[in-house]
């Protein structure tokens, strides 16, 4: 199956290449099975190990074998990480700093990206989003809230926008605003149990 570059950033071959990348370059010091990497984009083991193994024939991974594991992370040293964990984490990066940014927020029942971000992410076609539109569904704090977004704007170096909705109004309401975000692409980033 040919992979499409996506429209989030088409200098990549595909969505799955930008995430694997965002993954490991969003924590470089982390070490990543590809079982890890498969389970966190969704896609079967098979198709990531091809992915790793496209991305391990330049400078930008290191990777060492323990038994049958393979482990793999960014390298740091490399003259490409500064810049491309820039561009892959302002394109593919938001579902993990967002989620970082909001993880354990008392009040929070659920955070969901929506917007052009969404739209793209999606594969819907358009022009590059240029911020990041969240929706924080429960009751947090409002300054704790856009603390957070200020933390993620920060790392994905875009504009990362705030909403908070009550479960409530989440569930009930139906105003303009809210059918159209229903209606819209959303991404699910984050979720109390």
């Amino acid at each position: 199956m040919r992979s499409t570059a996506s429209p989030l950033l088409p200098v990549f071959r595909s969505r799955l290449q930008g995430e694997v990348l965002a993954l490991l370059m969003g924590e470089p010091a982390r070490e990543w099975t590809i079982e890890q990497l498969a389970t966190a984009t969704g896609q079967p083991y098979q198709t990531v190990a091809s992915e790793v193994r496209r991305l391990d024939q330049g400078d930008l991974l290191l990777t060492r074998s323990i038994g049958r594991s393979k482990l793999v992370r960014a390298n740091e040293s490399s003259p490409y990480f500064g810049p491309l964990s820039q561009l892959v984490l302002m394109s593919f990066g938001p579902p993990l700093v967002v989620a970082e940014a909001f993880a354990g927020m008392p009040g929070m029942t659920q955070v969901l990206i929506f917007g052009s971000w969404a739209a793209r992410y999606a594969g819907e076609p358009g022009p590059a989003p240029h911020d990041v539109d969240v929706l924080v569904i429960g009751t947090p704090d409002r300054d704790a809230a856009f603390e957070a977004a200020r933390r993620a704007q920060g790392r994905l170096g875009r504009e990362v926008n705030v909403t908070i909705r009550s479960q409530d109004q989440w569930d009930n309401d139906d105003d303009g605003f809210t059918r159209q975000l229903r209606a819209s692409p959303q991404l699910v980033v984050a979720t109390t149990d």
